[in-house]
């Protein structure tokens, strides 16, 4: 991939944005913030299964930080898999269109 650069520069606005975020505002997100307006907040499925149970770890006190790396592990998740997946689409073309 010719544009290397271009993944670098992205991946680090987005852990940026994740760093910055949380910081924003203390209120809850959009979605949340109407469930609980609207009063079903409490009406929906629990998940079966939790990765980063509302954006927490053990032993991180601070709600903020622990937002924040979890928004750095889900994007240099979500960006080693689409980094990954696009890698291995364009070995595949070039092996197709190569002579052999």
């Amino acid at each position: 991939m010719k544009n290397k650069k271009w993944w670098l520069c992205a991946f680090v606005f987005c852990l940026m944005l994740a760093t910055l975020s949380p910081l924003a505002s203390s209120s809850p997100d959009g979605l949340e913030s109407v469930a609980e307006e609207k009063g079903f907040v409490d009406m929906s499925a629990s998940s079966p299964f939790s990765v980063i149970a509302d954006y927490m770890f053990p032993g991180i006190h601070n709600e903020a930080l622990a937002t924040i790396l979890a928004g750095w592990i889900g994007t240099t998740l979500l960006f080693a898999l689409v980094f990954g997946v696009t890698w291995l689409i364009t070995r595949v073309r070039k092996s197709k269109l190569s002579p052999g």
